[in-house]
């Protein structure tokens, strides 16, 4: 696929400058601030040891713009969410998730010709090579989906060598293209090998979300019809969760991209990010805490307990670090996951009918709506996870599949920037001052 341009490139300025000065001695120093096409200027302190001396200090960089990106665009007080340029509202409602995974990777919305020809790049690239099945027979039967993801993924470098040149722009593309295509086969792989079932090979015939789900699912011995609504189900899923800016997965990618790592490792690297149950298990931990609730009668005590600052119970899924306004990923999945209940058949699983419930009281409650924490994308994609059949440890796992399409993404574009330097964050040192070494015949 031919590289894009960006229709609305990045603009810097130095007509605007932020002053330092030291109270101390007096001294001042200019820095420009750097403006971008939405969201609040930045302050381009790359100079700031050079002339000051100094170093910032900002913990988990919260602070701290790393990069520049054209992917992504999160404004979190006003809860919007685009790429490209484009909301993900309209994505989600009008595209497929390989049309936004172009989207990311190139810059526009492709033609009908050029998605023709992603698609089948894609599609062709959906089978990995056979002595991976052997692979994971090195891993205990019992190993949790995420550690086997770790391995596999990192693996793919020993067994594709021809696209490892991260200088060659056509080996970059090779390589996005065959992670998009081949981690719903591995995914699936993992699953079925926790399982204990034949592995499925992916077909050609289905598109991405439903040939994910007949590899899940389906079993040789009979053929597997794939539910045209669990298919859109997990579309939006995988769209919903393609990428969402500089977040720990994506600057782990980054940052290890930076010291010119193949890109397969490079991907292993964010899904060990992800494995984290403060980044990617967040949809876990909601059903852990639904199923903790146990009933819907159990609902106003938890509701309570989750009120109370003392007590260190909190409703998982409501809330969000970024959005301080409804999360507009979980709006989008909201009608997804009512759906799909409702042609399960919600009341036959209680737990399902418990989420529900306390969506609705916790959306009507005073103390929640006051301080906007309404469910968020975590509530709503880990309900239409277990519904649709996957065991709470393959939630992350799906996480990683969406978004290695964001990651592969930030990746290329961070490869394509022509001051591209290895990450080197820089620490406050609080340990002992320089001392002597003691003998150990002197030491007590």
């Amino acid at each position: 696929m031919p590289a894009k341009k960006n229709t609305a490139p990045q603009k810097e300025t130095a007509e605007k400058t932020f002053t330092f000065t030291n109270d101390q001695t007096g001294e001042s120093w200019q820095f420009p601030i750097v403006d971008g096409t939405a969201g609040p200027s930045v302050i381009d302190i790359r100079t700031l040891y050079e002339n000051t001396g100094h170093f910032t200090l900002d913990p988990s960089f919260t602070a701290t713009g790393s990069c520049k990106s054209r992917l992504t665009f999160i404004d979190g007080d006003e809860g919007i969410l685009m790429h490209r340029g484009y909301s993900i509202e309209e994505l989600t409602e009008k595209s497929t998730f390989l049309e936004v995974a172009y989207l990311l990777l190139y810059g526009d919305l492709p033609s009908k010709n050029e998605l023709h020809d992603f698609t089948k790049s894609i599609t062709y690239h959906t089978m990995v090579h056979e002595q991976i099945h052997l692979f994971f027979r090195g891993f205990r039967r019992d190993a949790h989906p995420m550690a086997i993801m770790c391995g596999v993924v990192g693996a793919l470098s020993a067994f594709y060598h021809d696209s490892l040149d991260i200088w060659d722009p056509k080996q970059r593309e090779i390589s996005a293209h065959r992670l998009i295509a081949k981690m719903p086969t591995l995914a699936a792989m993992t699953y079925k090998y926790s399982i204990g079932q034949p592995f499925m090979y992916p077909r050609n015939d289905l598109g991405y979300a439903e040939n994910f789900l007949q590899m899940c699912f389906g079993v040789p011995a009979e053929p597997y019809k794939v539910n045209p609504l669990h298919a859109n189900a997990m579309e939006k899923i995988f769209i919903l969760h393609a990428d969402h800016e500089q977040n720990a997965s994506t600057s782990t990618v980054r940052l290890a991209g930076s010291s010119q790592a193949n890109p397969f490792a490079c991907i292993a690297s964010g899904i060990t990010s992800l494995w984290g149950p403060s980044h990617g298990g967040a949809n876990q931990e909601v059903l852990k805490m639904l199923e903790q609730i146990g009933h819907k009668k159990n609902i106003p005590e938890f509701i309570k307990r989750a009120k109370d600052k003392d007590d260190p119970f909190r409703l998982m899924g409501f809330g969000h670090r970024v959005y301080k306004n409804y999360d507009p990923r979980a709006q989008v999945l909201r009608a997804s996951a009512h759906e799909v209940l409702h042609d399960l058949g919600i009341n036959d699983n209680p737990l399902l009918e418990l989420a529900m419930e306390l969506e609705k009281i916790a959306l009507e409650d005073k103390y929640f709506v006051d301080r906007k924490l309404f469910p968020n994308v975590d509530f709503y994609s880990g309900i239409i996870l277990r519904a649709l059949g996957f065991p709470d440890t393959m939630f992350t796992v799906l996480f990683a599949l969406a978004r290695t399409v964001g990651w592969i993404s930030q990746w290329k574009e961070m490869m394509e920037e022509p001051t591209l330097r290895i990450g080197r964050p820089r620490q406050l040192y609080t340990g002992p001052a320089e001392r002597p070494y003691i003998p150990m015949n002197k030491r007590k």
